[in-house]
């Protein structure tokens, strides 16, 4: 198995402390993701970390707000459950020009979560906590393109996993699993060669018009009328969730992981990891 003491430790207080080269690990595979997207064409965003009232009643249903959202006491700012909040946020009461569109963007931040209700075996430990980081792809588009874009999100997800040398394959969310502001959603899901079976590690939604109706989120369109944009999101990469993946199938018999080439340079080169009783 992987050695704690190189990956990381639960305090007293329940937080998580990565050290070492698994640290190492994490921030490349952060810029790793970020340089993966800035390649798509994705312009590069470092977001605020948190978002007043009226745009997270913009962005999510009043149930998902209170699972998810941790508010400042005293003022009418709540920390950020994903950049996406604050990345769609941003064009609150705007009029686009519609030659501009589609906006395509990446966005890095730390995420802070309740998660409420999150109960089991299988989602204590690294999978599933209340501070994290992760990499985001977010797009303002046209209504009929809104599909086209959606396609292409998720096939991103498919392909920076793939060339981690990670197995992944996509599910459809059947629309009874959609929560209440989405269209079309699915997740990319990790093979986990532990628990020999496939675990989420990315979330893409197709929005439609919903937050951009909230948030009056417009764009003018060819003849000159004022529209509603679409707005999607998706996962990049959240470790450490996605680091799990990353261990797992990397992980070779005498305990050490290997590198794939396009993270090598992240590293500082190194192809392997060696756990320090092998050294």
């Amino acid at each position: 198995g992987i050695d704690l003491d190189a990956a990381g430790r639960v305090s007293g207080n329940g937080f998580y402390y990565l050290l070492g080269d698994i640290a190492r690990l994490h921030e490349a595979v952060l810029a790793y993701a970020r340089d993966f997207m800035i390649d798509k064409g994705f312009t590069y965003v470092i977001p605020p970390f948190m978002i007043h009232g009226n745009v997270v009643q913009g962005v999510m249903s009043f149930p998902e707000m209170d699972a998810m959202m941790y508010k400042i006491e005293g003022e009418d700012l709540y920390l950020i459950g994903t950049s996406e909040h604050s990345m769609i946020g941003r064009f609150i009461d705007q009029t686009i020009d519609g030659a501009k569109l589609p906006l395509t963007l990446t966005s890095y931040s730390p995420c802070f979560r309740k998660e409420k209700g999150a109960h089991g075996i299988e989602e204590r430990g690294v999978y599933r906590i209340h501070q994290f980081e992760k990499q985001e792809m977010i797009v303002v588009c046209k209504p009929e393109d809104s599909m086209k874009w959606y396609d292409n999100l998720w096939h991103n997800s498919v392909e920076l996993f793939r060339s981690l040398e990670i197995p992944v394959r996509q599910l459809e969310c059947c629309s009874g699993d959609l929560a209440d502001l989405k269209v079309k959603s699915c997740d990319i899901e990790a093979w986990s060669p532990r628990q020999q079976k496939y675990f989420e590690v990315c979330s893409c939604s197709n929005l439609g018009d919903a937050q951009a109706r909230r948030l009056r989120i417009r764009y003018k369109d060819e003849n000159g009328k004022t529209q509603l944009a679409h707005t999607l999101n998706n996962t990049c990469v959240a470790p450490p969730r996605m680091l799990i993946a990353f261990l797992e199938n990397h992980l070779q018999a005498d305990g050490s992981v290997t590198i794939p080439a396009v993270l090598q340079p992240y590293m500082g080169g190194k192809s392997v990891l060696i756990p320090k009783d092998k050294k």
